[in-house]
């Protein structure tokens, strides 16, 4: 098993709701080892990259209201 994590800034996330609607569109992904974000609107993930890629679970996110902002150069 390959581990990765990687941070995700998203936008979308205002108050402990949104995170917990975060989690419920994370919940039974497959590969996912952990998640977590806060109220800046960092998401930590962190999956098994044999069984799951970052595409996948940001098109997770993105289908539960919470667009990837760009990063910094």
């Amino acid at each position: 098993m390959a581990v990765r994590t990687d941070t995700i800034h998203v936008s979308g996330i205002r108050c402990e709701r949104c995170v917990n609607r975060l989690a419920v569109a994370l919940r039974r992904h497959d590969g996912l080892e952990s998640a977590r974000a806060n109220l800046l609107g960092e998401v930590t993930l962190s999956w098994d990259d044999e069984r799951t890629d970052r595409d996948a679970l940001v098109s997770a996110l993105a289908g539960a209201g919470f667009r990837p902002l760009e990063r910094a150069p």
